[in-house]
């Protein structure tokens, strides 16, 4: 029970957790479960008898209601796997202790250097304790950093019975870095009425709103011969897809777009002269918008095929994920609530949208409104990752605040 969320933190990061977007396996990489047994193990230790590991990785747990009243059932959901965008093994948990302002140059490899002119929010951060990686790995605050916030405070609600909350669910799943980390939760065995992920960045920010998210897949099958023999004849299918790729709209792109706008991202090319495979995701904040652009896509495929008139294609369109606040919208009293915790531990609210997606969007969809709350972490996905302790602590104290909401507005 004296544990801290950084003593937490700093025993799960170094746990490599990696998801891998080319398996089918569910989690996608076994060394996932490496930290849902430890969860597992840690949560029956603080007397929660139903902690419990399933095959696909998830980890469901149960806080008892310290109250006899009927209170909704809620849910703190994080995701053990952290993103393949950059290595994860061998992680080497920094500390800048009372960090007094200025660059911090990353000691397992100096060229990286967290700038203060690049990460404004350091300026916020005079005197915390930063944790960074060495800048050889992902540090993975996404999303351990949600993982040891609602671990710290599960222990204070299991510690302190006089803490008014009803029951309190705990979820943690795997694979959520390559968009599958709800297809395996039972929502039935989960028994929560709704949910909230740990998995946001800077503190005081509520995101209940996500892109709306589908991936393309185009299969292009050319026409290949001997190169000697090949004039108007050949039709190289890695030639049409740099022709679709080339032609796609500058404006239109990760790298020019902010805000509310949506992008064609093109993900993967890979291929021979016989066939070869392009793979796009679309992200739009309305059902309009992705549709407006999976359109666009087809029409540019189509136009590039013209010339190819003896070649093939196949597109291929699979959902991933849809914007979450179209659920939340109509069960107003979890932001509602979550509002009126983040003022209570000294807070302004802020509420935002994500130019990405979270376990919370298709949990949304699946029965179980959940927006997004803050951990304190910044410049996820990448060696230069930071979060502060006292951010951290902050986290965790809104839990506890959340779970005391809940039951204060609860009629007896």
């Amino acid at each position: 029970m004296t544990e801290t969320v950084l003593d937490r933190f700093l025993r799960y990061v170094v746990i490599d957790t990696q998801s891998d977007p080319s398996s089918s396996a569910q989690p996608s990489t076994e060394k996932q479960k490496d930290l849902g047994r430890l969860l597992e193990k840690e949560l029956r230790a603080l007397g929660l008898e139903d902690a419990h590991l399933d095959e696909h990785g998830n980890v469901y747990a149960t806080i008892p209601a310290t109250v006899d009243k009927p209170v909704p059932v809620i849910c703190f959901c994080a995701h053990v796997d952290t993103a393949p965008d950059f290595t994860g093994t061998n992680v080497r948990p920094q500390i800048v202790r009372n960090y007094q302002g200025g660059d911090i140059r990353l000691a397992g490899d100096p060229s990286r250097v967290i700038r203060v002119s690049e990460h404004p929010d350091l300026a916020d951060q005079i005197g915390h304790d930063i944790v960074t990686s060495d800048g050889t790995t992902l540090l993975g605050a996404d999303d351990k950093a949600g993982i040891a916030e609602i671990m710290t405070a599960a222990a204070t609600l299991i510690a302190d019975p006089s803490i008014p909350h009803g029951p309190v669910k705990i979820l943690f799943t795997t694979d959520e870095e390559i968009g599958r980390g709800a297809d395996k939760v039972d929502l039935a065995k989960l028994g929560a009425a709704f949910g909230y992920t740990m998995d946001g960045g800077k503190i005081g920010e509520i995101e209940n709103e996500t892109f709306s998210a589908d991936l393309v897949e185009i299969d292009i099958t050319g026409l290949a011969m001997h190169p000697g023999f090949a004039k108007g004849r050949m039709e190289n299918a890695i030639k049409i897809a740099g022709d679709i790729v080339s032609r796609l709209p500058r404006d239109i792109a990760p790298e020019t777009t902010e805000d509310r706008e949506g992008f064609i991202h093109p993900i993967d090319i890979s291929g021979a002269m016989e066939s070869a495979k392009l793979t796009f995701i679309i992200r739009d904040f309305t059902e309009e918008g992705l549709k407006d652009k999976e359109a666009l896509l087809k029409g540019i495929a189509d136009a590039v095929m013209r010339d190819y008139p003896r070649s093939t294609l196949a597109f291929t369109v699979r959902e991933q994920y849809r914007n979450m606040k179209v659920v939340l919208d109509r069960h107003p009293e979890v932001t509602d609530n979550l509002t009126e915790a983040v003022r209570r531990v000294g807070l302004t609210p802020e509420t935002r949208s994500i130019r990405g997606g979270t376990d919370g969007s298709r949990l949304s969809f699946m029965g179980l409104p959940c927006p997004n709350i803050y951990t304190g972490g910044h410049a996820y996905h990448s060696p230069l990752e930071w979060i502060s302790v006292q951010d951290m602590e902050i986290s965790v104290r809104t839990i506890v605040e959340l779970s005391k909401v809940w039951e204060e507005r609860t009629a007896g």
